[in-house]
């Protein structure tokens, strides 16, 4: 299966993240939610800059890593106050951006609806959480975490420093102590189910190559066509890239509110990735996750010593566990 990601045009807004055609609007009823504006959307990725467009299979050329491979990057640097917790209890993660002169930043450019979005995510990809932590006076982040299996977690910072060009997302290891059970990456077919929703997976994508990525909301097998938005959008999408959990944002191109989300996106390289995509509906945020391929004889799962594998892990044909703070 051919399928894959990018990140389109990360310069103004969060979470690879969280760009493109912006179209989103509120509804709580039934009908077509109001829009809001397109530009809001424009030119923010979840890569740390523009990627220029690459050969089939090849690593996406540019000037910058795809996000999140980095702990520090153009003098900003992602600081936890401890990068060791324990499995299964209550994780309050607390850490501070420093700036190039060793204190917090305290000044933030709002995107989408927000100063810093924060993503973990365990090594083996089997869950995802969307944060939005709560910052002090002296630049100190907290947000209240669920690492509910032992392993290696990567916490990523997606922000836009005030007065800085572009956004950039930083990531650091987290390790969860406890009892470690490595698992394979989790198995998908192209229609997953969360909470009675099904969502289907269309398009097959080339490494290196931008195309077109769709993901279709049904429920009790009628489409779904009054999608909330969700921090500024109708849906966003994360993906991460199997083996060194390079950090990929996208955002829809579509501008009504379902059933169906577009995306274009490009896969930086060939490799296995996870799909994380949050939609609203119901006034309740959910996130359904797929596993898929890039490349012709890309790995279809993960080594299985990466990580744990959470007891709400996503099984073949489910959604990934997913959570979400504001």
């Amino acid at each position: 299966m051919n399928t894959a990601l990018k990140i389109a045009a990360f310069a103004t807004g969060l979470t690879t993240a969280f760009g493109a055609a912006y179209g989103v609007g509120h509804a709580t009823g039934t009908g077509p939610a109001p829009r809001p504006a397109a530009a809001a959307h424009a030119g923010h990725t979840g890569q740390t800059g523009h990627a220029a467009e690459a050969p089939a299979g090849a690593e996406a050329a540019g000037d910058h890593l795809p996000g999140g491979l980095q702990v520090s990057e153009r003098g900003y640097t992602l600081s936890l106050d401890s990068p060791f917790v324990t499995a299964g209890a209550p994780t309050d993660l607390r850490f501070r951006i420093l700036g190039a002169d060793g204190r917090p930043v305290t000044d933030y450019r709002p995107e989408h609806e927000k100063e810093l979005h924060l993503i973990v995510a365990p090594r083996d990809l089997a869950t995802f959480q969307h944060l939005h932590p709560t910052r002090a006076a002296d630049g100190t982040w907290s947000a209240a975490a669920a690492l509910p299996a032992a392993g290696e977690y990567r916490v990523f910072a997606d922000f836009t420093p005030a007065g800085a060009a572009e956004g950039l997302t930083l990531g650091a290891d987290l390790h969860a102590a406890g009892d470690l059970r490595p698992a394979p990456l989790p198995e998908t077919g192209r229609s997953v189910a969360v909470d009675g929703y099904t969502v289907t997976l269309g398009g097959d994508l080339t490494p290196g190559r931008p195309a077109r990525l769709t993901l279709t909301v049904t429920k009790d097998g009628r489409p779904v066509t009054d999608l909330q938005p969700y921090l500024g959008a109708y849906g966003h999408l994360v993906a991460l890239r199997a083996g060194d959990l390079a950090y990929l944002h996208v955002h829809p191109e579509s501008t009504t509110p379902g059933p169906e989300v577009a995306f274009t996106a490009t896969a930086p390289s060939p490799g296995a990735y996870r799909l994380f995509l949050d939609f609203k509906h119901g006034d309740t945020v959910r996130t359904a996750a797929f596993t898929v391929a890039t490349g012709d004889g890309a790995p279809a799962t993960a080594a299985p010593s990466t990580a744990a594998a959470p007891s709400t892990a996503a099984a073949p044909s489910t959604a990934a566990a997913g959570a979400h703070q504001h």
